[in-house]
């Protein structure tokens, strides 16, 4: 697919400048992984009727905050006011929850649906929009993703969104379970939502 030019204004810039201040942000290996995500995103965002450079925009930012330290997101908690119950949490519910308040500053993107993608990447939210379905599937089915049965997610998310939604979800609460992880509401909230439409 090839590189779409800006012209909305989601970013106050081109895509260039915006991947350069994404990969200021975070580790070489991260990068990669972001770039990747965009390209899933990009595929779905075509397959789903979603705007290519929201799509573009919402994948490039969704990881900008994850290399920034505990500091700096306990901080960013009390300064934008979110939720105290966040401090209980970690880096994996930060970088997208309270990583949208910092990408609101920093970068100045201030479309709402891009920086609900963003805070809804990691864990989705019983309510979805398509953007948000896409972003939170292609991050978990980017090419460079390997473990078991990403092959069998990557057919899914092809075919149909919200069952490769679905499948994620699943797959995501049973590692935490089987890894004795604590579980983001969220999360459940996600899983029992589909759980009833399924």
């Amino acid at each position: 697919m090839k590189e779409i030019e800006y012209q909305q204004h989601y970013f106050p810039g081109s895509r260039q400048e915006l991947l350069q201040a994404v990969k200021k942000s975070v580790k070489a290996k991260r990068y990669q992984h972001i770039l990747g995500v965009e390209q899933a995103a990009l595929a779905l965002a075509a397959a789903n009727q979603v705007d290519l450079e929201q799509a573009s925009v919402a994948a490039l930012v969704h990881d900008y905050t994850k290399n920034r330290s505990d500091d700096e997101f306990k901080q960013a908690i009390k300064q934008y006011k979110l939720n105290p119950d966040l401090l209980n949490w970690g880096n994996f519910i930060w970088h997208g929850v309270v990583g949208a308040e910092i990408i609101k500053t920093e970068l100045k993107i201030t479309d709402t649906a891009i920086l609900n993608a963003v805070r809804r990447h990691t864990v989705g939210a019983k309510t979805m929009t398509t953007l948000d379905k896409v972003i939170y599937v292609a991050d978990f089915v980017e090419p460079g993703r390997d473990f078991p049965d990403v092959s069998m997610a990557r057919a899914i998310a092809k075919s149909d969104l919200d069952q490769a939604v679905a499948f994620e979800t699943k797959h995501t609460l049973s590692y935490l379970l089987n890894a004795s992880q604590t579980i983001y509401p969220g999360a459940m909230d996600l899983y029992n939502q589909l759980v009833v439409k399924n």
